[in-house]
């Protein structure tokens, strides 16, 4: 009894730790979406005199530059430390994201801060995928989806607590003071990896070259589709948060730390509702989600003039789309075969193409003058595209199994 008790509080305790990492993680990514309109008139002051939709569009590459981090990052990291034991290799991550997050703090121009930025998203992937498997092993068998969901959890506790609060203090005290709290937290991740998360080792058999394998798998593809195109919608819409609170909805800047409360509620619940659907029923928990998630895009679109509709469908957004992340990975943990260090990485590559591309996206329509709604327009469209390839996917999954049943069928002798 006393044997599993403290099974128990040290499992709870590696948890713990690499949910503080995770929550870095969070505020360290989703931060600067509210605060771009303070970056932009910080570091890019003769732009912001002469208009200030370009200042927030240019600032927002600082958004592109760290999801192409973590595009970059994921896939490579996790595949050259595929064989290190996983403990190591995730006290070397969170030491990583410490020194990076400083340099973005320290960073003197708009130019260093958008090297720190990308610097800054080269470990973020592996933390997550690595992490997920440690997890993983801690829960147990059968509960895939859930230690998945936990390991997100700090990033969604992130949105509700971290990122309002760094954002009021960037506000308050200048932008720059969110990412000295930001370094902080990676800090005190590291030291609580080095001492609570147990030994995990590597497999000495696998290699990067191995490991890249996976990108011959014609279903790995489709997911990551999914991921990058569906997943974009949510960031279309995240990323212009801030003018979307204050110019649409005429609202004062401070309520734009509120409806970033509500969104991380949204995203926290919804992140611990879809890793218990996902479980039950992965296939419709993801058609279903995408469908939900263009659904409440387009009702945001319509009714943000108001702000009370704004808050509750931001909330809606949130909700589905966390819903939609362990789902997204599990179903691409299922379709990568045996190179699973790599595959719990590349969904956070996708996701974060899929931040660029919906930063990048709203902030084109944003320059082209259809105003700050339009990314969530552009959100539904990205969403409904992410349901054609899950649709097309799961087709092709569907036409497959029973081919390989006829064959087995073909193969036997007849009686």
């Amino acid at each position: 009894m006393t044997t599993s008790s403290n099974q128990k509080t040290g499992a709870a305790w590696a948890l713990l730790s690499l949910a503080v990492g995770s929550f870095g993680i969070g505020m360290t990514e989703f931060v600067v979406m509210g605060l771009l309109p303070n970056i932009g008139s910080d570091l890019l002051p003769s732009l912001w005199q002469l208009r200030q939709e370009d200042a927030i569009y240019q600032a927002g590459w600082l958004i592109s530059l760290y999801a192409l981090g973590v595009v970059v990052g994921a896939p490579t990291i996790a595949g050259a430390v595929a064989k290190y034991p996983r403990h190591r290799v995730m006290i070397g991550l969170a030491l990583a994201l410490t020194v990076f997050n400083a340099l973005t703090f320290l960073a003197p121009t708009f130019e260093w801060v958008a090297a720190s930025r990308f610097l800054a998203g080269l470990p973020h992937g592996a933390y997550f995928g690595i992490g997920a498997l440690v997890a993983a092993d801690v829960l147990g068998p059968g509960r895939r989806a859930k230690g998945v969901a936990f390991v997100l959890t700090g990033l969604t506790v992130a949105n509700v607590v971290g990122v309002p609060l760094g954002t009021y203090l960037g506000q308050q005290l200048g932008w720059r003071a969110a990412f000295m709290v930001v370094a902080g937290i990676f800090a005190a991740a590291t030291v609580l990896i080095t001492f609570f998360v147990p030994e995990h080792p590597g497999d000495p058999s696998r290699t990067l070259r191995a490991e890249l394998k996976v990108f011959r798998i014609g279903q790995v593809w489709l997911a990551l589709g999914v991921g990058a195109i569906g997943f974009g919608g949510f960031f279309a819409v995240y990323s212009y948060v801030a003018p979307l609170v204050t110019e649409v909805a005429g609202s004062p800047e401070w309520a734009v730390p509120i409806v970033l409360v509500l969104m991380g509620i949204g995203m926290t619940v919804g992140n611990l509702v879809g890793g218990h659907l996902a479980d039950v029923d992965l296939k419709r928990t993801l058609i279903g989600g995408l469908v939900a998630l263009a659904a409440v895009l387009a009702l945001l679109a319509i009714t943000a003039q108001w702000i009370w509709a704004l808050a509750f469908f931001v909330f809606a957004v949130g909700f589905v789309a966390s819903a939609l992340s362990p789902t997204i990975q599990t179903r691409l943990m299922d379709v990568a075969e045996d190179n699973q260090s790599i595959a719990a990485a590349l969904n956070h590559s996708a996701l974060n193409i899929g931040n660029s591309l919906g930063a990048f996206l709203g902030g084109v329509v944003i320059a082209a003058g259809w105003g700050f709604g339009a990314p969530a327009w552009v959100g539904v469209g990205l969403a409904l595209a992410g349901l054609v390839l899950a649709t097309a996917s799961l087709i092709l999954e569907r036409r497959r199994v029973p081919a390989a049943v006829r064959g087995v069928r073909r193969d036997r002798p007849a009686r």
